[in-house]
């Protein structure tokens, strides 16, 4: 049963002001090293100040953040990002964290457009939905003139897509809490754990010589096909037991090759290919020993050849890393969550995990139990097609409000 307070909260939820203000979000072309990346910041900074939160909005350090050991990659060049955290309450830990990215992966749909109660365009489901239902949450606690226990922080980060830059640099200027939220969408699922994935690219030479006379030389593009086939190998390895939380999927671990670049010339035998994919890091496995097993895969396939024995595969690892991320277990967030959720509108969600690398990894890492649940289907992110059903985006909102003042006090 909802007590009073709770009551109040959900009755301050307003759906026409979360729906504008998603619209205004979606219309800020916020594609990974742009300018409207800096801009979207600005605009949360500016709406949290609104409500009366505390705003912390600076400049990211970004020679400094690169230069970090521990620094998670980027794929995209920057030359200004931006932080932002807003804190509803006094100075005491906060009691929860709702964790939105504002960054999106390009496209060229940023008109927001609505029919039959969806939303369409690039970001309305990764993750833009999302942090409009976070927003739309702490308008409600602020309307309904809560005064919280604990406080309540939200993080807007930049560069999730292409690394987790902003996430990185946010736990690093020192923002924790008891408890984080992050609004991804997880279509009417909780999801307390993510596989992580790595980039690799895979340089694998060749001799050159005339087509005419093939036999003289040796065909990259040929050799790569052993290496290929002990990929594959390696693929069903990796997915022969996977964790329960992600026996729900096909392939928990995925191994793809996503692009091949060899041959400069038709009458020519390439004497070069170069190859880069995405490779899956396993629920609980350290990423030093995923790059382990899957360099060793490698060198063994060269091994068994006559031509890549004497001229091995260059193996190496560009891009972002994505580690894996695990809710601690038995943790009351999961519980809480589910709870919330089902007050909320009487939903009652799914308990699984996912295979795609997010900022929930870092959080975990810094000892900050978290999780995600937000509106929107994985399956249309990034997608020609990215769409929100704005009653999930509403349900999310009333769902964070809940939880946020039961977590807060």
């Amino acid at each position: 049963m909802l007590s009073e307070v709770e009551r109040t909260v959900l009755a301050a939820i307003d759906n026409e002001r979360i729906v504008a203000e998603l619209r205004e979000l979606v219309r800020i072309p916020s594609v990974d090293g742009t300018a409207a990346e800096v801009g979207v910041q600005a605009w949360c900074a500016a709406r949290l100040k609104a409500l009366g939160l505390s705003v912390d909005h600076w400049p990211l350090d970004l020679p400094e953040l690169t230069a970090d050991p521990e620094f998670p990659g980027m794929e995209v060049e920057r030359a200004e990002a931006w932080g932002c955290v807003g804190v509803l309450g006094g100075d005491a830990a906060p009691g929860l964290i709702l964790n939105g990215h504002v960054d999106v992966v390009p496209g060229d749909a940023f008109d927001a457009r609505i029919e039959d109660g969806v939303m369409w365009g690039r970001g309305t489901c990764d993750m833009k939905g999302g942090v409009a239902a976070i927003l739309g949450a702490v308008a409600a606690i602020v309307g309904a003139g809560i005064s919280l226990r604990k406080p309540l922080a939200v993080h807007t980060v930049i560069g999730e897509e292409d690394g987790g830059v902003g996430a990185f640099a946010t736990l690093r200027r020192g923002h924790r809490g008891e408890a984080c939220v992050i609004a991804e969408p997880t279509a009417h699922a909780v999801i307390p754990a993510n596989a992580g994935s790595l980039t690799f690219r895979l340089e694998v030479p060749g001799l050159a010589t005339h087509g005419s006379t093939r036999s003289r030389g040796v065909s990259a593009i040929e050799k790569f096909t052993a290496i290929q086939t002990a990929l594959q190998e390696l693929e069903r390895e990796r997915n022969r037991d996977p964790h329960p939380l992600l026996a729900h999927l096909d392939l928990a671990n995925p191994l793809s090759v996503g692009t091949i670049a060899a041959g400069d010339w038709a009458s020519t035998v390439p004497d070069h290919l170069v190859a880069e994919g995405r490779y899956g890091v396993r629920l609980g496995e350290a990423v030093a020993d995923a790059r382990k097993a899957f360099e060793e895969a490698v060198a063994e396939a060269c091994a068994k050849d006559d031509w890549l024995r004497d001229h091995p595969v260059t193996v190496t690892w560009p891009g972002g890393v994505f580690a894996s991320g695990l809710l601690p277990e038995g943790d009351p967030l999961l519980n809480d969550t589910l709870q919330a959720a089902g007050d909320a509108d009487g939903l009652s969600l799914e308990i699984k995990g996912a295979p795609y690398g997010s900022d929930l990894r870092q959080y975990a890492a810094a000892g900050i139990p978290t999780l995600q649940y937000g509106p929107g289907d994985v399956r249309y992110a990034h997608a020609a097609d990215e769409h929100v059903v704005l009653a999930d985006v509403l349900h999310a909102a009333r769902t964070y409000a809940l939880l946020a003042v039961r977590r807060c006090g």
